[in-house]
């Protein structure tokens, strides 16, 4: 089966590019031949009922597989046409490129601001105290969460509200300047309210960095996405520009799954 590209996807800067990928747990292939192309300053959204291997094939973008003993990445994925699986590759300096927001808020047990400083710290970004209090606050305000922790910096980040956490675990990723944000069902675990949060702060942050989400919610995806790759049974089977994944599928089963018929 061929992953069907919609014909009128125009071209744009691909930040992150992968071919041929397949992806195994010991004998078990959970990810078969995906080729796709993240655009840069877009938010691509990853949709499919679960099981399908969204989050799998999110995990090979940032080398996140590396951390399961039994996981192979076999194919090519580029970023910045440069292959993240060569030999040399610096790990941690890839995922400060390419960082990761997780399904459930995991802040470090740690005080807000040190939460925000412990990145910039590790890799050199900042030189000296008056630069890290900078980098923590623009990263903070770049969250939305400046105006409710300003004053109390020095609490846990894990004293904070579930939304508040996710909105701090951004913070966290964005303070190390990467280029990539991969997000793994980011607000699964939030309320409505929070929820509503973080899609304006993706909304925001899309301009400025290629942003991949993987989404239960289609509502979600139709909200905060420009791009939309649906998989079934560990394949790509289409994708395209948002609006036509969900006003004009090409494949009978996302159709199926777009109108509720599996999921």
């Amino acid at each position: 089966m061929v992953t069907r590209i919609h014909p009128n996807l125009e071209d744009s800067d691909a930040k992150m590019n992968a071919k041929g990928v397949s992806i195994f747990y010991g004998d078990k292939k959970a990810i078969d031949d995906v080729s796709i192309s993240i655009p840069t300053r877009y938010v691509t959204a990853f949709i499919g009922p679960s099981g399908c291997g969204k989050s799998t094939f999110l995990r090979a973008l940032n080398r996140m597989n590396d951390t399961i003993a039994s996981a192979r990445v076999e194919g090519e994925i580029t970023l910045d046409g440069e292959d993240i699986y060569r030999s040399g590759m610096d790990v941690v300096q890839l995922r400060a490129r390419v960082g990761m927001v997780f399904q459930k808020p995991n802040p470090f047990p740690k005080s807000i601001y040190e939460n925000i400083a412990y990145g910039p710290r590790i890799h050199g970004l900042a030189e000296d105290k008056t630069a890290l209090d900078e980098i923590v606050e623009n990263s903070l305000r770049r969250a939305g969460l400046w105006e409710e922790v300003k004053d109390r910096l020095t609490d846990s980040g894990t004293a904070l509200s579930g939304g508040q956490q996710q909105r701090l675990c951004i913070a966290r990723a964005i303070a190390v300047d990467p280029e990539v944000i991969l997000m793994d069902e980011p607000c699964s675990a939030l309320d409505p309210i929070a929820t509503a949060k973080i899609e304006e702060l993706i909304d925001e942050l899309s301009g400025r960095y290629a942003i991949v989400i993987v989404t239960h919610s289609m509502q979600q995806a139709a909200r905060v996405s420009q791009r939309t790759a649906f998989f079934h049974l560990g394949k790509m089977v289409e994708y395209g520009r948002t609006t036509d994944i969900f006003t004009n599928p090409l494949e009978e089963r996302t159709k199926d799954y777009i109108t509720g018929r599996y999921g």
